[in-house]
């Protein structure tokens, strides 16, 4: 599949998903994106028009250079974490118009086994 059906499908999916879900300042919307290199989440309230919290794999520090799908995992539970300090341990989750598979079911595992809700 050309890049330019990928991009167009998964924009598709994803307005799909955005129309049944938003995110509020007691249960925010997480959503997740994934580059070919790094892995990125977000908390965000779309009340308010707010990014509550960020966390991201490229600011992370690790020795050897783990899998992709290890990372994803770190980034999950570093989300969890910082998502517990800021008081927020309920959210709503929004895989972007990414399958639910590989790197975005470690995190959503990886969140949930660190202590979040959703």
């Amino acid at each position: 599949m050309a890049v330019a059906q990928k991009l167009k499908r998964r924009n598709k999916i994803k307005r799909r998903i955005r129309r049944n879900i938003t995110g509020t300042a007691e249960r925010p919307r997480l959503t997740v994106y994934r580059s070919n290199k790094e892995f990125y989440a977000q908390a965000v309230d779309d009340v308010n028009n707010k990014s509550l919290i960020q966390v991201g794999s490229l600011n992370m520090d690790s020795g050897k250079t783990p899998s992709k799908v290890e990372q994803a995992k770190k980034v999950g539970e570093a989300f969890a974490k910082k998502a517990s300090e800021a008081g927020i341990s309920k959210v709503v989750f929004d895989r972007n118009g990414y399958l639910y598979h590989g790197r975005v079911k470690a995190f959503a595992d990886a969140a949930r086994e660190a202590g979040l809700k959703f």
